[in-house]
């Protein structure tokens, strides 16, 4: 996880690397627009949820709030991991959730979503989990860059040690 766009003391701090520009506006644009649509279609308009007809609610309900539960365990350990302690040395962050992915904060993002939409099957709000996969998976990528400019070998090291975004059930 990287914050802010270049390695200059972000909130104080030379020991955060940078993140995408429009990182923050996106994900709070997108975050509205997913949130809006899922609940007027789940509860007003009720124009795309037909398949909640055919997944029933004792299967949905357990995974929704199964996916919300990880969802929020992701973004407080990744977060406090990030924020909660100043490095002396700046360097690539292994330990917790950053030793299964490499973003696991924007991980809770896509689960967030993913468990709302196990409570109640929107196919208009499952286009924008899709367009906030694809968002999220841009700016990782850019964020590795500045990563990969800062930390060199060790954070390519990390990149085949770490997966981005599906954790391995075994390690290598």
């Amino acid at each position: 996880m990287v914050h802010k766009h270049t390695h200059k003391k972000e909130h104080g701090r030379d020991d955060l690397t940078g993140e995408h520009p429009a990182g923050d506006a996106g994900q709070i644009i997108l975050a509205c627009l997913f949130a809006v649509t899922w609940i007027l279609d789940t509860f007003i308009f009720k124009y795309t949820i037909f398949l909640n007809r055919y997944v029933p609610l004792w299967v949905r309900i357990p995974s929704g709030v199964v996916l919300l539960v990880l969802s929020g365990y992701l973004a407080r350990t990744g977060l406090s991991i990030v924020f909660g302690e100043e490095r002396k040395r700046p360097g690539v962050i292994r330990k917790g959730v950053y030793s299964v992915v490499r973003h696991p904060v924007y991980l809770s993002e896509i689960l967030l979503y993913l468990g709302f939409l196990m409570l109640s099957i929107s196919l208009a709000a499952a286009v924008l989990w899709v367009i906030a996969i694809g968002f999220l998976h841009y700016i990782s990528r850019y964020e590795e860059g500045l990563l990969r400019a800062r930390f060199g070998k060790d954070y390519r090291r990390y990149m085949q040690d770490v997966p981005m975004w599906i954790p391995r059930l075994r390690k290598r």
